[in-house]
């Protein structure tokens, strides 16, 4: 499945583009539609915090046991697993760090999602194309 790299702000240009893909996170009974950012990159996928509480989770800062690195260094993390539904492909179990920080982006990263995912980016025609792994 292939996906265009594109901007979170009409502002601007295609230079400002990243390779952002949509998906549903469920929880329970709840679903949600979101946008995440394909981060070779990042070590760990990073769950924003609104997003978790739309899932129905509760913050507790005694769970709060990753340690995270770069610009979310020194942010409270809590390991959490949700189901994530992309396009066609069978839905598949991711796991985040949930940050408290507002406004963070939700990351998917080496830890899951690209141990579920092969991806090839296409930088100079701004797409990037991702496949379930083989079983």
């Amino acid at each position: 499945m292939r996906f265009t790299y594109s901007t979170t702000d009409r502002s601007q240009n295609e230079f400002d583009s990243l390779p952002r893909m949509p998906l549903i996170l469920r929880r329970d009974n709840r679903a949600i539609e979101v946008l995440g950012l394909v981060d070779s990159g990042a070590t760990v996928s990073v769950l924003p915090h609104e997003i978790g509480i739309e899932l129905g989770a509760v913050w507790d800062d005694s769970k709060a046991i990753i340690q995270l690195a770069g610009n979310l260094s020194n942010q409270p993390a809590i390991p959490f697993f949700t189901i994530a539904e992309i396009g066609e492909y069978a839905p598949v179990r991711l796991a985040f760090a949930w940050v408290r920080r507002a406004n963070t982006p939700l990351i998917l990263g080496q830890t899951n999602f690209f141990l579920e995912f092969d991806v090839c980016f296409y930088r100079s025609r701004l797409e990037f194309e991702i496949k379930p792994k083989l079983k």
